[in-house]
């Protein structure tokens, strides 16, 4: 039986997509996802931003499906809505008795990826946690495209907010994750995470972060002027000393190959030049990645590693 806390799924308007379906009756909106703890993988993670990680990782929670549907996604075996691979759908125990077998192992964080399409679940399970007398750090492990009210609602519940910053350009938004309306709703939703935490990052004695808001950037190949259009209106609408994780592991999936644009892995020029605007803007808190070799022609990286989702540990190489 659903928890009672899903009702709202009755009509699902929890997303920016507003679909208005009825997800407890079976009927698909827009993200594909049913009413259940629809979840790819429940994990430790060891490869986000060093304070997200922590020492000894983060556990963190895949929900399946998306309400974004990027071309070029790095979990699209279990973000697409058709074709990917089969998540398990849990019962709310399972999902927190899963998650509490890991917190007991010393692990600090509790994330949330692509948590957008599941906002009740996510309240649900930290309720339930927390009713146990389980109190992780929350990270909301976002694709940015949430409703500001949606973000309102997590005002007490999530610690620290890992909100992407995909596109300030409406027709990449559109040709690339089939979403035109992403630079308003991702700039309003992010303005409510700034509301709540403001611009520092607070770390504990482990130099994990129990509070803050950290916006991630994927820098995309040819989109070099896109990305400053964001890192430019982050400074003037936020603050300079905001933490930016600035990535420079894009790498094309199958899903892509083909593609003129997205076809292509980046290249180190294209990155240098996001990263100059960067440090010009007077961003001085957060990360960047490491640019391979100095020919100005190559790839920024090499052979990044792909999750793997038909594993137990999608994030670990094969035993």
């Amino acid at each position: 039986m659903l928890h009672s806390a899903l009702k709202e799924l009755d009509h699902c308007t929890i997303c920016p997509r507003s679909c208005g379906v009825n997800r407890n009756a079976g009927i698909l909106g827009y993200c594909g996802s049913g009413p259940g703890y629809n979840i790819g993988s429940i994990c430790i993670h060891q490869g986000e931003e060093p304070p997200i990680s922590g020492p000894k990782g983060i556990c963190n929670v895949f929900f399946s499906r998306c309400n974004l549907q990027c071309l070029y996604c790095q979990n699209y075996q279990i973000s697409r809505r058709k074709g990917a691979v089969e998540s398990h759908a849990y019962q709310l125990e399972e999902v927190t008795g899963r998650i509490i077998e890991i917190l007991e192992q010393g692990i600090e964080s509790l994330g949330f990826v692509t948590p957008s399409h599941h906002v009740p679940h996510v309240k649900a399970i930290i309720t339930r946690l927390n009713n146990l007398g389980y109190n992780p750090i929350t990270v909301y492990n976002t694709n940015g495209y949430d409703k500001a009210e949606a973000i309102r609602g997590f005002e007490g519940l999530i610690d620290v907010y890992l909100p992407d910053f995909k596109y300030m350009d409406p027709d990449l938004a559109c040709r690339f994750s089939d979403a035109s309306d992403y630079p308003g709703v991702v700039k309003k939703s992010i303005l409510e995470m700034y509301r709540q935490k403001g611009s520092t990052v607070v770390l504990n004695d482990h130099e994990q972060a129990v509070t803050g808001l950290i916006i991630r950037h994927l820098v995309l190949p040819g989109q070099a002027k896109d990305s400053i259009g964001i890192l430019q209106w982050i400074a003037d609408n936020l603050s300079p000393s905001v933490s930016i994780s600035l990535m420079s592991q894009y790498y094309p999936t199958v899903c892509v190959t083909d593609h003129p644009v997205l076809g292509r892995r980046l290249f180190q020029e294209e990155y240098q030049e996001v990263l100059e605007a960067m440090e010009d803007l007077g961003f001085t808190n957060g990360w960047i990645q490491e640019l391979n070799g100095s020919d100005r022609s190559r790839p920024v990286i090499d052979d990044p590693f792909i999750p793997d989702f038909r594993r137990d540990h999608p994030f670990e190489n094969e035993r």
